[in-house]
């Protein structure tokens, strides 16, 4: 199996002399969901956007695919940030035929497949939906594309359990299994049964990379059970 990110000694400083990612290493391989996890304020983000090209790492590298972010890594790589960035102005279709004409891989009966099971209209305006179902025309949206690398910020954060559920099984149900999926929440118990690696992270710094089953296997504890036994939380 080879690897699709590489983050080579990855360091980040918004303030000199404070850093909000330190000396980053880590690896995520091709066909894997990995949960991103660590409390809030712990450089998850930070982290993302750097793999997004949004942020320039301060030390280090980051490689995708073979390449440094940016445009030819942003053809490949599918991202839902924590915040909406939509135009609410906007119809649901609107924004559908806007993502089908800037991205070659994304495949819009799919996204229009996902809203009939929602009973979204499509001729709706963004700004007249409610949080919720904004949240989820996001994510359609980002899971509608055939990327190698799907990147999601806290999918499933501020939404009820039902909407939760209705979440992970769209991610599950729509990402291409040959890609990888990096999750990054602090909901570990809802997402857990889907992943098969996890990164932890803590006050920027890495913890621990490992595999699911060797937690489930050496340590005879759930992901949710572990991270708080590690984070003593």
């Amino acid at each position: 199996m080879s690897a699709l990110v590489e983050c080579i000694n990855v360091s980040k400083s918004y303030v000199p002399g404070r850093f909000a990612v330190t000396g980053m290493n880590l690896t995520i391989e091709r066909g894997r969901i990995t949960g991103l996890l660590g409390p809030n304020g712990s450089g998850k983000t930070t982290l993302i956007k750097m793999m997004n090209g949004l942020l320039t790492p301060t030390e280090g590298v980051i490689v995708i695919d073979g390449k440094e972010p940016g445009i030819e890594t942003k053809a490949i790589v599918s991202y839902l940030p924590e915040r909406t960035y939509l135009d609410a102005q906007k119809t649901v279709g609107d924004i559908i035929e806007f993502f089908t004409d800037f991205y070659e891989d994304f495949q819009p009966e799919r996204a229009y497949g996902m809203l009939k099971s929602l009973n979204i209209d499509e001729n709706a305006k963004l700004k007249t939906l409610s949080k919720g179902t904004k949240e989820k025309i996001q994510l359609i949206l980002v899971m509608s594309r055939d990327a190698s690398l799907y990147i999601l910020d806290e999918p499933i954060a501020g939404v009820d359990p039902a909407a939760r559920d209705y979440i992970i099984r769209t991610i599950i149900n729509n990402y291409n299994p040959e890609a990888s999926l990096l999750i990054c929440t602090h909901l570990i118990s809802d997402i857990e049964n889907i992943l098969d690696d996890v990164i932890f992270i803590k006050d920027g710094r890495m913890v621990e990379q490992t595999n699911v089953d060797t937690i489930r296997q050496q340590h005879g504890k759930t992901v949710d059970q572990y991270f708080r036994e590690v984070f003593a939380c």
